[in-house]
């Protein structure tokens, strides 16, 4: 029996070997009893209270894989075998890429629990919550992953800075290939993070009205008045002029009424107050003034400017709706008739 012990393979005794054999196995049994014992305490301790910290904590422990915990059992079993240099290298590349990978599932667990927990927040005052962050954990992710693999390459022995300039050439072929796709993409990334508008504005772009559907990497898409979809670029859209109505607190309205050339200088002294006293007694508006402005080619113009108190196009057309109602009832009252075209002809004999 002591004589099988005390055989060597690849440089190490029987013995040794074993021994190896059960720190790994032990050293990996206890890691996952330890990482499953945490993930359970840090749970219940979740339930217990209102931060969501905790439960970030258990996911970061919950997704530390098998493999993590085999490079760490392997390394701590190596330290009891005489290895060649070559093998030790192997195991320490191993580790760094296990290290590396880790990291990785480590980085993405974080960038998604910060996405949901500000999805949540951003849900109740923002409908294009989804949608931005959505976004930005693409763009997480992409810087992530291109950072670890330059890490790992590195840690590998490759010479990352002419790795870095060979896919800087290559880059910009790309870029330039896709620099139509890539000014959309950040656009969209602006749009996302100046909110000009979002997802049910009513905007007006150009000659294109209606309101925000959908804000994508590439495109926007807009639903018009007449019920089809409009579909712009999210590049071309931020190189136009966008008049957004949703974001109007209220509404300023000037409108304008002719009267007769017949009307009598007391009754055109009284328009203004009469219109004023009808703009003033209609719910949600603030009266701002009306003047007789111009002497028309058939009529007495005046003008006059009010505020509807709200962004609401339904609310301004009923509120327009009763004060010319209330003023068309009130002139008839008053005797002042309206003016329309007219001519008068003088017949010499």
């Amino acid at each position: 029996m002591m004589e099988l012990m005390d055989k060597v393979y690849w440089g190490n005794s029987v013995n040794e070997w074993l021994v190896a054999i059960a720190v790994l196995t032990g050293t990996l049994i206890v890691l996952e009893i330890v990482k499953k014992v945490l993930v359970r305490r840090v749970r219940a301790i979740a339930r217990r209270t209102s931060t969501d910290i905790d439960d970030g904590i258990a996911d970061l422990l919950k997704n530390t894989k098998f493999f993590f915990l085999l490079v760490l059992a392997l390394k701590g079993a190596a330290a009891f075998l005489k290895l060649p240099d070559n093998v030790h290298s192997t195991l320490s590349a191993l580790m760094t890429i296990g290290f590396i990978l880790q990291a990785g599932i480590w980085g993405n667990t974080l960038i998604a629990f910060w996405f949901t927990r500000t999805m949540k927040e951003k849900m109740q005052d923002d409908v294009t919550g989804p949608t931005s962050l959505s976004i930005i954990k693409f763009i997480g992710r992409l810087v992530l992953w291109s950072v670890l693999t330059l890490v790992a390459l590195d840690s590998l022995g490759v010479n990352v800075t002419a790795f870095i300039t060979t896919m800087g050439i290559g880059g910009v072929a790309i870029a330039l290939a896709l620099q139509k796709i890539l000014s959309d993409l950040f656009a969209s990334l602006s749009i996302v993070l100046d909110k000009p508008f979002v997802v049910g504005d009513f905007i007006i772009v150009d000659d294109y009205m209606g309101s925000v559907e959908h804000i994508g990497m590439k495109t926007t898409r807009i639903k018009s008045l007449g019920g089809e979809q409009i579909i712009i670029s999210n590049s071309e859209l931020l190189a136009s002029r966008i008049r957004n109505y949703k974001r109007m607190q209220e509404r300023r309205i000037l409108f304008k009424l002719g009267v007769t050339y017949q009307t009598p200088a007391q009754k055109l002294e009284k328009i203004p107050m009469i219109v004023r006293t009808i703009i003033e007694a209609t719910p949600m508006t603030r009266f701002d003034r009306a003047h007789f402005m111009q002497y028309g080619d058939f009529s007495l113009n005046f003008e006059i400017v009010y505020f509807v108190l709200s962004a609401d196009y339904l609310e301004y057309a009923n509120t327009q709706q009763a004060i010319n109602m209330a003023i068309y009832t009130r002139f008839e009252k008053e005797g002042i008739e309206f003016a329309y075209p007219t001519q008068t002809l003088f017949m010499n004999k």
